[in-house]
């Protein structure tokens, strides 16, 4: 189950944030409790990683109840592989501004400690289609990557469907 709200919102976020120049990162020295990421940054950073982790990159927002209702399986999948070369990523798609005030509380309040980073890259029609051209924009989505390879998933996971399917790509 998507969330329908996913194109609206992403859509909304391009839109009210083309006129915004795209950084790699944003200056975490100006406020570090924000680990922000454009596309190419996270690519390079978690999406195209050469190396002998597996990733689980989840995007998710707050607004999306699915999102938030598949969240406790990616925290169970972080904590149950932690030291089996497993790193879950949980890519925000919040609005940056909501970060501090909506974000950091909203993970605080639910226990979540796998790392979340946010996506701020006002140009939506090119990352989600670089991220996988089967992808509509819907949230949440899942793009697991080992050595490079990438297994993407438009859909909601249970925890033993999560790791039904890292124990494929394991």
């Amino acid at each position: 189950m998507a969330c329908s709200e996913g194109k609206t919102k992403t859509t909304e976020l391009a839109e009210s944030t083309s006129e915004v120049e795209t950084k790699k990162v944003i200056d975490t020295q100006a406020d570090p409790t924000i680990p922000s990421y454009n596309y190419d940054a996270l690519n390079e950073t978690f999406l195209s990683k050469m190396d002998d982790v597996t990733y689980v990159v989840n995007f998710w927002a707050t607004w999306c109840k699915p999102c938030i209702k598949e969240l406790p399986a990616f925290e169970q999948l972080n904590t149950a592989y932690q030291d089996k070369n497993v790193k879950v990523i949980l890519v925000s798609l919040d609005f940056p501004e909501k970060w501090n005030s909506a974000v950091i509380p909203f993970l605080e309040g639910r226990g979540i400690r796998s790392q979340a980073v946010l996506l701020d890259d006002p140009d939506a029609n090119r990352w989600i289609n670089a991220v996988s051209e089967d992808w509509s924009g819907a949230i949440p989505a899942t793009v697991m990557v080992k050595n490079g390879e990438k297994t993407f998933f438009e859909r909601s996971f249970t925890f033993k469907e999560l790791e039904n399917e890292l124990k494929i790509i394991l």
